[in-house]
């Protein structure tokens, strides 16, 4: 039996055209995330004071996590920033997110890293009403990534730690590699990219993305 390759080829294609037809069907909303940290509870009474309780500024997309009204002020070799916002609930550890442009006013070297991640990452000064705390790692700057429930990841074929390609739209269109897949039933739809990427994209708040299937 000959094999028409022009035509197992044409339907490859039309297969694919079809799956993606179906991915485009979810638009992902993007959060962009500027620097921000998350305190643990030690960490907390050191910069505040014992007992002191954070409050609420804004709720954020995701479920339970929230902007705090409360900031501090972050230290490196080379420079300071100040007022940068807390997000809340405090976490079992101190974990201070920046861009890489945030990095080089500090001084630091902030590696790429999934949130939680902390093993070798860059040491920080952090600075309170109360008290200052020297973490000796803590800083990173995170790995994009993609928040969904997992009715959404089987819509889309995909699975926690997954790693995909996203689209972005408009002037500035941009393919995103190496994007990280967090599924969970506490996640609500949502993107998380830092001010560079969405400088470089041309993306705010609540525009939308595509999932690229390869």
């Amino acid at each position: 039996m000959k094999i028409d390759n022009a035509l197992i080829e044409k339907v490859v294609k039309e297969v694919i055209g079809r799956l993606n037809a179906e991915k485009d069907e979810i638009k992902i909303p993007v959060g962009v995330s500027n620097r921000h940290i998350h305190l643990s509870r030690e960490d907390l009474d050191i910069l505040f004071g014992k007992g002191y309780e954070l409050t609420k500024y804004r709720d954020l997309r995701q479920p339970g996590q929230y902007a705090a009204r409360e900031t501090v002020i972050v230290e490196g070799p080379k420079g300071k920033i100040e007022s940068v916002r807390i997000l809340g609930p405090t976490r079992s550890e101190t974990q201070l997110e920046v861009s890489f442009t945030d990095a080089r006013t500090l001084g630091i070297v902030a590696p790429v890293r999934e949130s939680g991640k902390l093993e070798n990452s860059a040491p920080i000064t952090i600075i309170g009403p109360e008290g200052s705390v020297k973490k000796s790692e803590g800083a990173i700057t995170a790995l994009r990534h993609i928040h969904m429930t997992p009715d959404v990841a089987k819509r889309l074929g995909l699975k926690d730690k997954d790693i995909v390609k996203v689209e972005t739209t408009g002037d500035r269109q941009v393919i995103f590699g190496n994007v990280l897949v967090r599924v969970s039933d506490n996640y609500a739809l949502e993107m998380h990219v830092d001010t560079d990427e969405a400088n470089a994209a041309g993306l705010a708040n609540n525009d939308t993305v595509r999932i690229i299937l390869d």
